[in-house]
């Protein structure tokens, strides 16, 4: 044991900055995308409630889908990873082709469920009709975005897998920087226009109609292709890639190379899809404890999500160090790299519940200036400092699995703690409380349910780890190659 932390400490030092480097721009572009998010509640909710409330709704259909596509996309990163420290660079165009197919079949898939499936489920969630319309509106622009984004976060998959990270970043804040002002010219219209710039407009300008959530989502469907095209541009002219010269001879699709991505993608975004439902179904179930309730979850999580962007690019960032240190033949030196980017993401764990602690009262103060929401979320917040160190530890025991393609477990893992565990539990908790000991405890019970999910999921995910990056240096275990 010894000697491993001797190895580990040395490694540490050789290791450490090409993990925050490969880290840094992943984080930049997780910020961005969400920026986008941000921008759209924003400017709807300054034009209406109503179409607030559409592109809210909206928002929580299409958002899962779009990260279950991106999860299962990110299958291709580990490929990629492993097949670039083996020196193989000739296979990864292929592999990057099928997953490109991948894309466009859920891309397209998605765009279709939107346009032929909302309306049926606004009537089951008893949607007001006024905003069922406009959300639907809303959704049907949003569709012709989805295969852009779909192929986006696939060359995304490749540039990471590449240790090259800094394009999503740049490419993510032009989506951004296209997404606000096509957001204005299409929620506001003219009349928005005239109000910003003044009448000296064109009067075919001031002209342009109010389109509301339906300009929004075509504002969003713009930005999806823009960063697209704007990927598939860069990953064309770059050279940063090498001799991989990813658009020559298109590869058609070959189901072997796409049933290996899809063994090892789908399970991510399953797993992914498994963590967002369970924030939606939190927020379905406390919504009948009242707006200060509500309004208090909404902010104490916006805000901790923010936050869980940097221990969340770290497990992207961990997943190619490993993919690539297995790729080079090194399982040991891998083993010892997982466990050094653990021992980072507990650094960044400290530093975000130190961030919490002083900026808890005042960030909230800018969210809200209702004394009950505000006194409510700093103590839902306090819980959210308590499990830091299991939510970046249970993200990056997972990335560094993913690193030895290892995801079905951690699927496993994440549908039991968290749906078993952390909503089980914290609906038993926030509607009955401790037998004999408390009444219900709201939604602080909830709140727990997410510490215990989440601290099971950090212990089983580890003990995984434990026993397959030990198991793959020993020779006992062999990792599947691409």
């Amino acid at each position: 044991m010894a000697t491993f932390f001797t190895q580990l400490a040395g490694v540490s030092r050789k290791e450490t900055r090409p993990l925050i480097t490969l880290a840094l721009p992943i984080c930049g572009a997780q910020l961005a995308q969400a920026g986008m998010s941000v921008a759209d509640v924003m400017m709807t909710g300054r034009l209406s409630a109503t179409d607030l409330a559409a592109v809210s709704v909206g928002s929580s259909i299409w958002l899962p889908l779009m990260l279950f596509m991106t999860g299962t996309l990110m299958g291709l990163t580990p490929i990629v990873a492993q097949l670039l420290g083996g020196g193989t660079t000739a296979r990864i165009r292929p592999n990057v082709h099928q997953a490109l197919w991948v894309a466009l079949a859920l891309g397209l898939g998605a765009a279709l469920l939107l346009w032929f499936t909302v309306m049926p489920i606004f009537r089951l969630m008893e949607v007001p009709d006024e905003v069922a319309r406009r959300s639907a509106a809303y959704l049907s622009a949003v569709a012709f975005g989805m295969p852009g984004v779909a192929l986006f976060q696939a060359l995304r998959a490749f540039s990471d897998g590449m240790n090259h990270t800094r394009p999503a970043l740049w490419i993510s804040l032009v989506g951004l920087a296209v997404n606000i002002p096509s957001n204005y010219v299409l929620i506001y219209g003219g009349d928005g226009l005239t109000e910003l710039f003044g009448e000296w407009l064109p009067a075919w300008v001031q002209a342009i109609p109010a389109l509301g959530a339906f300009g929004c989502g075509i504002a969003t469907a713009l930005s999806m292709w823009v960063m697209s095209l704007a990927m598939i541009a860069y990953t064309r002219r770059s050279r940063a890639y090498g001799d991989v010269e990813l658009w020559c001879d298109p590869a058609p699709p070959q189901w072997k190379l796409i049933g290996e991505l899809l063994y090892v993608g789908v399970p991510i975004g399953v797993a992914i899809f498994v963590e967002v439902t369970l924030f939606t179904l939190i927020a379905l179930f406390i919504a009948s404890l009242g707006e200060v309730t509500v309004a208090a979850h909404q902010v104490a999580l916006n805000y901790t999500s923010i936050l869980f962007m940097l221990p969340l690019s770290l497990s992207m960032a961990l997943t190619v160090r490993v993919g690539n240190t297995l790729g080079q033949g090194r399982p040991d030196h891998a083993r010892l790299v997982a466990w050094n980017g653990i021992a980072i993401c507990l650094l960044v764990a400290g530093f975000n519940s130190l961030v919490l602690w002083f900026t808890a009262e005042p960030v909230i103060a800018l969210y809200t200036h209702d004394v009950g929401v505000q006194r409510l979320a700093v103590s839902l917040v306090i819980l959210a400092m308590v499990y830091q160190v299991s939510d970046s530890l249970q993200v990056n025991l997972a990335g560094a699995l993913r690193g030895y393609k290892d995801t079905r477990i951690v699927m496993v893992i994440t549908l039991v703690a968290y749906w078993l565990v952390g909503l089980g539990g914290g609906h038993w908790l926030g509607m009955h409380g401790l037998a004999g000991l408390s009444g219900p405890l709201g939604v602080h019970g909830y709140w727990i349910g997410l510490i215990a999910g989440l601290t099971v999921a950090a212990l089983l995910l580890g003990e995984r780890l434990r026993r397959l990056a030990r198991g793959v240096a020993n020779g006992a275990i062999e990792i599947p190659r691409s």
